[in-house]
């Protein structure tokens, strides 16, 4: 293996777990919004602005954890050829995930626009998912199972 594909691989699992990092916290600061009574104008504010500053760093550590997947997927051909089922699993994965992170600008739009109608145990289970996403991700790319 050359160095550049080294160098590469490393960056993208720096770029994917950082991206991940910011999706488990924002459905955090969701839960704290969804508790936040209609009188703490001043908490709601700052939790707001938190997760719309998480958000955009998520959105900017997405960028190029994608397009260095996309160079060790096209540029050096990992998970193609036989025996790289795992890869199609993983891209059905990734898809979720950037489900996952266009869901959360919605409810952050919900959160500012004051249209939120979920509670705090429901944005404890949708945090959650993000945890199944990269453990899931995680064993398909580490254990090649297909």
């Amino acid at each position: 293996m050359s160095s550049g594909y080294l160098w590469i691989k490393a960056f993208h699992i720096v770029f994917v777990a950082s991206w991940f990092a910011g999706l488990f916290y924002l459905p955090r600061i969701f839960v704290n919004l969804a508790d936040v009574g209609t009188d703490s104008h001043a908490e709601r504010e700052r939790l707001l602005l938190m997760a719309r500053r998480l958000y955009r760093f998520a959105s900017l550590l997405m960028v190029p954890a994608l397009a260095l997947g996309l160079v060790l997927w096209l540029g050096y051909g990992v998970g193609r050829g036989p025996g790289s089922g795992w890869m199609h699993a993983k891209l059905v994965l990734v898809v979720g995930a950037l489900g996952y992170h266009h869901a959360c600008r919605r409810l952050l739009g919900g959160f500012e626009q004051l249209r939120n109608r979920r509670g705090s145990r429901w944005f404890r289970m949708f945090n959650e998912v993000t945890v199944l996403l990269f453990a899931a991700t995680v064993v398909l790319v580490v254990v090649k199972p297909f």
